[in-house]
């Protein structure tokens, strides 16, 4: 499988998109090592690449409450489910680690979907910056806790 990268840059930051044959694999913050071969010409890659820029320049400025790119998951079946549980989170709100175990049907499992969380290949994409501590607190971000205020913050500017 062909597999490609590409930087963009944001009003937010810098990110990675990783797009394969099979769709896009990852948003990340930063570079990832791919094997991918020298100059890959693949132009449904360089779509999915495009198409996945333009919706995250949509959603860094308050045009684009959801997403709509074909996604090349790769991760554990519980991972695949949290992640699915993820994108149920409504655009501008919040739920803890506590809730989102609850809705995975663990509700003792809350470091574990923290972790899978954590491991989300597809930041901003599949919203894991909607997740906070019971407390109210940001908890952890693998893109740093600034960015995820960032991201809430923009949610509750453009949440009509």
């Amino acid at each position: 499988m062909q597999v490609k990268q590409k930087k963009i840059t944001t009003n937010l930051c810098d990110l990675y998109l990783v797009g394969s044959t099979a769709g896009l694999q990852g948003v990340y913050w930063s570079e990832q090592p791919i094997n991918s071969g020298e100059n890959i010409i693949n132009s449904y890659i360089n779509e999915i690449l495009e198409e996945t820029e333009r919706q995250l320049h949509e959603y860094l400025t308050g045009k684009r409450t959801t997403f709509n790119l074909k996604l090349d998951i790769i991760g554990s079946q519980f991972q695949k489910q949290v992640w699915a549980q993820l994108v149920k989170i409504p655009y501008g709100t919040t739920i803890s680690y506590k809730k989102l175990a609850q809705n995975c049907g663990n509700m003792s499992a809350s470091r574990a979907v923290g972790n899978a969380n954590g491991k989300n290949p597809f930041c901003i994409i599949i919203p894991c910056h909607r997740v906070i501590a019971s407390d109210g607190s940001l908890g952890g971000f693998s893109g740093g806790l600034h960015i995820k205020k960032a991201l809430l913050d923009l949610e509750k500017k453009f949440n009509f």
